[in-house]
C-alpha cells in the first residue's frame, strides 16, 4: 500500500497574511506622533513583522477629518500599486487588537548610499539636487541636498499625485536596491498641501517613464482603482486626485512650491 501523497503547504500571499493573520503586539514606536504598534502577524504557519496604526490612536488634525489617516495610508498604497513602482510596502485596512487600523508590512532598512545630506557649498555636486539652505547653528547655513536618484524621482511624482503633506527624510527606507516610503496618513487633501524634501526636480520636465505611468494612472482612476479608493477617501478627494494627475500630464513638469503652504516639512527628518 503506497504512502499517502504529501500536499505541500499552500503559499500565503502577503495580502492574505496582513489581512487574515493574527496580530500580536510586540512593542510601540514611541517617537511617532500617532499610535504606532510593532506587531507580529501569523497565518497558516507563516509569520512576518508589521506595523499596526489603530484609528483610535490618531491625533486630531485641523485640516484632515478625524479618524481617516489609516484609510489614507491604504489609499496611498493602492495608488502606488497602480503605478507599478512598488515604493509603498503592502498595506491593508483591518480590525486589530485596538480596533480598525492600518497594517503595513515591516521593512527593515539597510545601510546604503546616502539619500540626503547637508553640504557646505553654494551648489550641489554632480549626482545631487538642491532642496534649499538650512540653519545649522551659530548663524551658519548649509545646503540641504538629496540624491539625483531615479527611485526618489518616482517618489516625487507619486507624492505629487497623492498630495503628500509630510515627505520627510525619515520616511525613506532603503532596502538593498529597493526604496520604500512610509507614513502616508496626511495625503489626498483637496487643497494643495504638498510638503516634501524632494523638490530637486521642481520645474523640470517629467521623465518619459513618469508620463507613461501617469497616463495609465489616469485610466485606472476611472475603473477598479477608483472603486477601491472610493471606500477610503471622499468623492471630492478622488476628483482632486484625478485633477492632479491631469495637471501633471498637461504641464509635463514636476510641480513647484505653491507659496501658499510651507514647502518643506518640519522637522525635515
Amino acid at each position: 500500500m503506497s504512502a499517502p501523497e504529501r500536499i505541500p503547504p499552500r503559499s500565503v500571499t502577503t495580502a492574505e497574511l496582513l489581512t487574515r493573520g493574527e496580530l500580536t503586539v510586540r512593542g510601540q514606536i514611541r517617537e511617532a506622533s500617532n499610535a504606532v504598534l510593532y506587531c507580529a502577524v501569523s497565518y497558516e504557519g507563516q509569520e512576518a513583522a508589521c506595523v499596526y496604526k489603530p484609528v483610535r490612536g490618531e491625533r486630531p488634525l485641523w485640516d484632515f477629518p478625524d479618524g481617516t489617516l489609516a484609510q489614507r495610508e491604504v489609499a496611498a498604497y493602492e495608488v502606488c500599486e497602480a503605478t507599478g513602482w512598488g515604493l509603498v510596502p503592502p498595506t491593508v485596512l483591518r480590525d486589530g487588537p485596538y480596533g480598525e487600523g492600518m497594517v503595513q508590512l515591516w521593512i527593515e532598512a539597510e545601510p546604503g548610499p546616502e539619500l540626503l545630506a547637508l553640504v557646505d557649498t553654494e551648489e550641489p555636486e554632480p549626482g545631487w539636487k538642491a532642496i534649499g539652505f538650512a540653519e545649522v547653528g551659530d548663524g551658519k547655513t548649509a545646503l540641504l541636498v538629496h540624491a539625483d536618484d531615479e527611485r526618489l524621482r518616482r517618489l516625487a511624482v507619486l507624492d505629487a499625485v497623492i498630495n503628500n503633506a509630510d515627505r520627510k527624510g525619515g520616511h525613506l527606507l532603503p532596502a538593498g536596491d529597493r526604496l520604500y516610503a512610509i507614513d502616508h496618513g496626511v495625503t489626498f487633501n483637496t487643497e494643495n498641501k504638498l510638503r516634501t524634501l524632494l523638490w530637486g526636480w521642481a520645474g523640470e520636465p517629467l521623465p518619459g517613464e513618469a508620463v507613461d505611468v501617469l497616463k495609465g494612472l489616469r485610466e485606472a482612476l476611472t475603473g477598479e482603482l477608483a472603486a477601491r479608493l472610493a471606500a477610503l477617501i471622499t468623492p471630492a478627494e478622488l476628483d482632486a486626485t484625478r485633477a492632479r494627475v491631469d495637471a501633471l500630464l498637461t504641464s509635463g513638469m514636476h510641480p513647484e512650491p505653491s507659496g501658499e503652504w510651507p514647502a518643506i516639512p518640519w522637522p525635515p527628518v
